[in-house]
């Protein structure tokens, strides 16, 4: 009987079908495989990374996207979006990652035309297909192929291929865009942006590298690993950290006892059968 392929040879497989590629480039975990298969498999001279750079996403991450793709030795291009400009994307709506990555993807499909290049991909895996990800829709309306998914990769598949190579961002914590931190229907604003921006790097800051700051207008509820529990309600640094967020424009500061985990905002879409494809 014929051994099937493992994921890495059909990963590389599938993106040597192209000779040249764009890779819409985040720095995180995915999206740095994604870049590092890439240029082993087709040469640092054939593949440009691709970052969106907008007041959703910090400048903390631009640095870390920059030196990640001059590691690799790829060409670094930065786009800019203007997400807030469209307001249906401001309004905050349950499909709201739709219209950012509508921009995005537009912006750099547009670049690849320019420079003849076939391929345009994405890192998304094949874990993100079971969650609420509307992005996914204009991935497809403008050409965008994800090679994870098709090659099977989830994100566990992600991170120890990521060990294996070598790379830093192998246990790198998920790091979505900052609006993804304001629960549906609350207008985003780049002041709001910003709160959320400082807060969170206050935190991790304090020794907190994995945490969220969702913002409730005055309240700011703040997730966190269950183990780190203790240590943050500490009197010392809790004091520390209400100080802070107090500074910023919050009012109450909690806790939620429920821990740190990725996408708990669209709880709101799944009670209200509002997940659309």
């Amino acid at each position: 009987m014929e051994k099937r392929p493992s994921k890495a040879a059909r990963l590389k497989a599938i993106i040597r079908t192209r000779p040249k590629a764009l890779v819409a480039f985040s720095g995180g975990v995915d999206s740095t495989l994604l870049l590092r298969v890439c240029r082993d498999v087709l040469g640092p001279a054939n593949v440009t990374a691709v970052t969106g750079v907008s007041q959703t996403y910090t400048p903390e991450e631009k640095r870390a996207s920059r030196r990640v793709a001059r590691e690799l030795g790829v060409e670094h291009v930065l786009v800019e979006t203007d997400e807030l400009s469209c307001g249906a994307f401001a309004a905050n709506p349950a499909d709201r990652c739709y219209f950012c990555k509508s921009e995005l993807f537009g912006k750099i499909a547009e670049l690849a035309k320019r420079r003849g290049v076939a391929a345009v991909y994405d890192a998304t895996n094949a874990d993100d297909l079971s969650d609420y990800r509307p992005g996914r829709r204009a991935a497809e309306e403008r050409g965008v192929t994800s090679p994870l998914v098709l090659a099977g990769f989830t994100k566990k598949d992600v991170r120890s291929l990521s060990r294996k190579l070598g790379l830093e961002s192998w246990d790198k914590p998920a790091n979505p865009c900052l609006a993804s931190r304001i629960p549906y229907g609350t207008r985003i604003t780049r002041e709001t942006l910003e709160k959320v921006r400082a807060g969170e790097k206050f935190i991790r800051d304090q020794g907190f590298p994995i945490v969220r700051l969702r913002h409730h207008g005055r309240l700011a509820r703040i997730e966190v690993p269950a183990a780190d529990f203790a240590r943050l309600l500490k009197p010392a640094t809790a004091r520390k950290l209400a100080n802070r967020l107090r500074s910023l424009g919050y009012l109450w500061i909690a806790l939620d006892v429920e821990g740190y985990r990725t996408g708990s905002l669209n709880r709101a879409v799944e009670e209200r059968g509002m997940k659309k494809r």
